[in-house]
């Protein structure tokens, strides 16, 4: 489901190329309406990055899950970023992981635009990304296939 509520666009659309190309895994983006990140899935935290801008998952269905709060983010150096969530702690559908400062990162001059990519997607027989729609954690943006 969306990590974040806002509006779920083809990752393509992502104005980076390290995440439009593909080159770390196939997903969705949400442009964030809201700063509170929850979890998409049910699954364990992998990697909190400690700056508080990205989190890395393990879904229960073995999809490792990528939630990427914003472009060049890290300059930030976790201000503007709370974490609530810790490595290796499980953790349920919709539970918050961490919260964004939206306004600040955009005065920051940074794009929030938030890449929710599978980085093992080839593990699957198929990945299906539901964009073009308002979201919340409510909403599948992905559908993977075994």
């Amino acid at each position: 489901c969306a990590p974040v509520s806002g509006q779920a666009v083809p990752v393509t659309e992502v104005p980076d190329p390290t995440f439009s190309s593909g080159m770390l895994g196939n997903g969705v983006a949400v442009i964030p309406s809201e700063g509170k990140i929850c979890a998409p899935c049910d699954g364990t935290v992998d990697m909190m990055f400690e700056t508080g801008h990205a989190v890395s998952m393990v879904a229960d269905c073995g999809a490792e899950v990528l939630v990427h709060v914003g472009l060049e983010t890290v300059g930030l150096q976790g201000k503007g970023f709370t974490v609530h969530a810790q490595n290796g702690q499980k953790v349920k559908k919709g539970q918050l992981m961490f919260e964004a400062d939206l306004e600040g990162i955009k005065a920051a001059g940074l794009n929030t635009i938030t890449p929710v990519l599978v980085c093992n997607a080839d593990d699957f027989a198929s990945l299906n990304g539901h964009t073009g729609n308002a979201v919340t954690n409510d909403d599948v943006v992905i559908e993977l296939s075994k």
